[in-house]
């Protein structure tokens, strides 16, 4: 049991490195050299997981949907907009979520790395969430549950990356609260509107309930 703790710790520091340096560096740039210095392993420890830069690539990437987890709420498309909130707020303090970003939209990434991966697997992720809220009468008749959550998988990406350019994502909340200010009307039945929560800081309150176990249910709380 011990030997197995220790094997996943080392997974898990081998991933916070990489992440880190794919951020840094782009996949064409990124050596394995740099993520051993960063994890602080040995070269078979990192084999032993990852057999090639291509694998520990893939497996960066594969981390993306899971780090953008939120609790359940009663109203879908709250959870929707805590969704994109979460991943925002976190692409400030982890390098492994921003190494997988970086990896999805770089063009340099060899065949063997699946980057389309994770734009294919949020945009099903938000479908379905969608669908529900369809189904609870959260939605206007004419919106198509898969084309709106592509729209806003495609705007979410576009978005964070002039965010890194411009302020090092320090404003990215801001800018994912425009971004719903204009989407919701489009979307939304109008008496849902104003019980939305599309504050700027609504990721930093969403994680902060996650870890004491009291999340918010949206609204002007």
């Amino acid at each position: 049991m011990a030997r197995q703790e220790r094997a996943i710790r080392t997974r898990r520091a081998i991933l916070e490195a990489a992440g880190a340096v794919f951020d840094e560096h782009g996949y064409t740039s990124a050596t394995i050299a740099m993520v051993l210095e960063r994890a602080a392993v040995t070269k078979g420890a990192l084999y032993f997981h990852f057999p090639s830069k291509e694998s520990l690539a893939q497996a960066v990437l594969d981390e993306q949907v899971p780090l953008g987890a939120v609790p359940q709420q009663p109203c879908k498309l709250q959870e929707i907009i805590d969704t994109t909130f979460v991943v925002g707020h976190r692409l400030l303090g982890s390098a492994l979520l921003r190494g997988g970003v970086r990896l999805t939209v770089d063009q340099c990434a060899p065949p063997g790395v699946d980057h389309t991966g994770p734009f294919l697997r949020w945009a099903e992720h938000l479908a379905g969430l969608m669908r529900q809220a369809g189904e609870r009468g959260e939605l206007l008749p004419t919106v198509e549950p898969r084309d709106t959550a592509e729209l806003l998988v495609g705007t979410f990406a576009g978005i964070q990356l002039m965010s890194r350019a411009l302020t090092g994502r320090a404003d990215l909340g801001h800018r994912i609260s425009v971004l719903w200010g204009h989407v919701l009307p489009g979307i939304a039945v109008p008496g849902l509107l104003l019980g939305l929560d599309t504050r700027p800081d609504r990721g930093a309150r969403v994680l902060a309930g996650m870890s004491t176990g009291t999340p918010g249910r949206g609204g002007q709380e």
